[in-house]
C-alpha cells in the first residue's frame, strides 16, 4: 500500500545495478513516484559524496563486489527483500555471476527481474556491443530522421536509450508488478532498445506501407512541409511552426500579414511557401514574433534553450522544473493528481541495510573484506 505523501509506488523496493543511461533512467522513473531504489555499483565507485546526477535522484547507493562469492550472496539477500531488480548487462553475464533470474527467483519467486539491453536477450545481435545510434538504425527509425537529401540524423540518444529503452523498461516493471498481484509470481522483462524504438514508430510503419509516407524530409511532420518546420528570426533565434490545420494556418498567415500565398495543399507549392515564410520571419526578432503570436492559436512557438525553458511562464506556472541541491531538472512526470511526490534529493550512500535483510554484523564483515561499500 502507498504511504500518504510518498507516491503510488511507496513500499516497492528496487535493486538497480549500475549502468549507462537507460537503466538509471528507468530507476529514476520508479523512484520519482515513490519506489525505494537502491543503486548497486562497484565498491571503488562509491563514496560518501552525494551523487548529483539527475537520473540518480531519490535513490540510495551501495558498492558491492559481484565477482566475489560473498558479494553474490549479499546481493541475493538484498534481492530476497526486493520487489524489482534492474539488470543492465549483456545476455549471459548475470547468469555467470550467479545473479540471473533463476538464481534470484530461487530466493524470491515474487521478484520482477527487468533486463535492459540494446539488442535483447536473443537473436543474432544479442551478444554484440552497440549504442543508441545502432539500435535505432536496425529498428528502421533512423532512416526516417533528417532533412530531404541529407544523411539520417540521430536525435541524440533519446529514441533508443531513453524512450525505447529506459521508459519501456519502467513500463514493463509496472506491468509485471500489476500481474504479480494476481499470480503472486514475478516475471522476467526483456526490454530491448531496438524493439522499443520500433514500437515508438508504429504509426509510421503503417503510414509507409499504406503509401502515406515518403522518403525522409519530404513529409508533413519531418520538415518536408513548410507548415511544420523551424524558421530563423532577425536576431538568430528560431521559431517552431506547427500550423497544420487550415484554421491555425489561416491565423498564422493573417498575423504575419502575408497575402496571396499559393495553395499549401499542392506540394509543388511548398518550396515557394517556405521561401516566403523564411523571408518574413527574418524581418523581426524572436521576441517580436512572440509578441505577434501571443495568445493566438497560430501554433507558433519560440525555440527555447534549456535555460530559457526553465524560466518560461507556462513552465513556471506548472512547476515543470525543480531545483535539487543547486541542480535544475525536470520535475517528475506523469503527474498523478493528488498523489504525493517522493524525495528528489541526490543519491546518498546507504549504510544501514537492515531493512534489506543484511544486518549490521554481516555488513561490517563485508566492509572489512572490501566486498561492500
Amino acid at each position: 500500500m502507498s504511504e500518504p505523501g510518498k507516491g503510488p509506488l511507496a513500499g516497492v523496493r528496487v535493486l538497480e545495478l549500475a549502468g549507462l543511461a537507460p537503466g538509471p533512467f528507468a530507476g529514476m522513473m520508479l523512484a520519482d513516484h515513490g519506489a525505494e531504489v537502491l543503486r548497486v555499483d562497484r565498491v571503488a565507485a562509491v563514496s560518501d559524496r552525494p551523487r548529483r546526477d539527475v537520473m540518480d535522484r531519490g535513490k540510495r547507493t551501495i558498492g558491492l563486489d559481484l565477482k566475489s562469492p560473498e558479494g553474490v550472496a549479499a546481493f541475493k539477500t538484498l534481492a530476497a527483500n526486493a520487489d524489482v531488480v534492474i539488470e543492465v548487462f549483456r545476455p549471459g553475464v548475470a547468469e555467470r555471476l550467479g545473479i540471473g533470474p533463476a538464481d534470484l527467483h530461487a530466493v524470491n519467486e515474487r521478484l520482477v527481474y527487468g533486463r535492459m539491453t540494446g539488442w535483447g536477450q536473443d537473436g543474432p545481435l544479442a551478444p554484440r556491443a552497440g549504442h543508441d545510434i545502432d539500435y535505432i538504425a536496425v529498428s528502421g527509425t533512423l532512416s526516417m530522421l533528417g532533412r530531404e537529401g541529407g544523411r539520417p540524423t540521430p536525435p541524440i540518444n533519446i529514441l533508443g536509450d531513453f524512450a525505447g529503452g529506459g521508459l519501456m523498461l519502467a513500463y514493463g516493471v509496472l506491468l509485471a508488478l500489476f500481474e504479480r498481484e494476481r499470480t503472486g509470481r514475478g516475471r522476467v522483462i526483456d526490454a530491448a532498445m531496438v524493439d522499443g524504438a520500433a514500437t515508438l514508430f508504429a504509426m509510421f510503419y503503417h503510414a509507409v506501407q499504406a503509401g502515406l509516407w515518403g522518403p525522409r524530409g519530404t513529409n508533413l511532420l519531418d520538415t518536408g512541409a513548410p507548415m511544420y518546420d523551424t524558421y530563423e528570426t532577425a536576431d538568430g533565434g528560431f521559431l517552431a511552426v506547427g500550423a497544420l490545420e487550415p484554421q491555425f494556418w489561416a491565423e498564422m498567415v493573417a498575423k504575419m500579414g502575408l497575402a496571396d500565398l499559393p495553395d499549401r495543399d499542392d506540394r509543388a507549392n511548398w518550396p515557394e511557401i517556405r521561401e516566403r515564410l523564411a523571408a518574413e520571419f527574418r524581418t523581426r526578432t524572436r521576441a517580436e514574433w512572440e509578441a505577434v503570436f501571443e495568445g493566438s492559436d497560430a501554433c507558433v512557438s519560440p525555440v527555447l534553450s534549456m535555460a530559457e525553458a526553465v524560466r518560461h511562464p507556462h513552465n513556471e506556472a506548472r512547476g515543470a522544473f525543480v531545483e535539487v541541491d543547486g541542480m535544475t531538472q525536470p520535475a517528475p512526470t506523469p503527474r498523478l493528481l493528488g498523489a504525493g511526490r517522493s524525495d528528489l534529493a541526490p543519491a546518498t550512500r546507504l549504510l544501514d541495510l537492515g531493512a534489506w535483510g543484511l544486518d549490521d554484523a554481516a555488513a561490517t564483515a563485508l566492509r572489512e573484506k572490501g566486498v561492500l561499500a
